[in-house]
């Protein structure tokens, strides 16, 4: 039986502003019809039900809200993003230069946990009018909504990666998606056989600020990361833990096609660290980072490689 997941799906879409009262935050329900051009376009949520097997979809509300406020530090961790106008100007200007020449391939975001594939997947499908789907979810679904870490403890890794090997094979046989994958996913070639029918792109954060996101919100959905005490999921018996990830895994994710590096974001932009970027930043530089892929990739078709 195919797996199922209900879900929230960014889309984009344009409303005018000038109807409605400027707040520094908030909401506004709209209809669809409220589509026009020259507008600003922001990100939505619907709630939709979509099949991996059909790629259907049907959706059940619709739900804008926007904030000119600033990110917080854990936001990334959290899900919940709010685009400033300037950077969703610049975010929506890059994805329509390079959508064009995605030619519907895929996304695939890879990464350590807690390196905000989850949140930064939402808005480049939202600005790309791409779905999203997140593989840990998926797998969830298929078995029975049982949560990653209880499909850990009662059927061990092994089995959670041969249904992320089953997930990752579905959707590649779809197109325009962005997939969250999960941060051992790496770690299987016959996994990177299916993403590369699309483009991969690496989330590289620095383990300092990944150990600072988890904590933030605690170990629980972190199977690798569990027997982490309440409060210790920074200190240095969880930097190590991490560490030791990487070890495993660092090789692997330098296979992706694109790598967004934190760290030299924060340097280009005169931060002092990666906590004070936001997601929409590194959406931007996501896009950027593809676009040079797709560049090089275009260089050598004509070079004859």
């Amino acid at each position: 039986m195919e797996a199922k997941v209900l879900h929230k799906l960014q889309c984009p879409t344009w409303i005018d502003f000038e109807k409605f009262p400027r707040k520094s935050s908030g909401s506004v329900r709209f209809s669809r019809r409220m589509r026009e051009e020259k507008r600003l376009r922001v990100l939505i949520s619907a709630q939709m039900e979509p099949d991996i097997a059909s790629n259907q979809r049907s959706y059940d509300s619709v739900k804008v809200s926007c904030t000119f406020n600033s990110f917080s530090a854990s936001v990334l961790e959290s899900g919940n993003v709010h685009a400033p106008v300037d950077e969703a100007q610049v975010l929506k200007n890059k994805s329509q230069e390079i959508e064009p020449y995605l030619s519907g391939r895929c996304i695939y975001l890879v990464g350590m946990m807690g390196s905000g594939k989850t949140t930064v997947g939402k808005i480049l499908s939202g600005v790309l009018g791409y779905s999203f789907f997140d593989c840990d979810t998926l797998i969830e679904q298929s078995v029975d909504g049982t949560s990653v870490a209880e499909i850990f403890k009662l059927y061990g890794e092994g089995f959670f990666r041969e249904k992320e090997t089953e997930v990752l094979q579905k959707l590649s046989l779809m197109r325009q998606l962005v997939v969250s994958t999960g941060g051992g996913a790496v770690t299987r070639p016959i996994n990177w056989r299916y993403m590369q029918k699309g483009i991969s792109v690496w989330l590289d954060v620095p383990l300092e600020a990944l150990a600072q996101r988890i904590a933030a919100v605690g170990t629980d959905s972190r199977p690798l990361l569990h027997q982490c005490e309440s409060g210790d999921a920074y200190t240095e018996v969880a930097l190590n833990r991490l560490s030791t990830l990487w070890e495993e895994r660092g090789e692997a994710y330098a296979n992706a096609n694109a790598r967004v590096s934190l760290e030299n974001i924060a340097v280009k932009l005169g931060h002092k660290d990666v906590s004070s970027l936001t997601p929409v930043t590194i959406a931007i530089e996501a896009l950027e980072q593809i676009e040079g892929f797709l560049k090089e990739e275009d260089d050598m078709a004509i070079a004859g490689y």
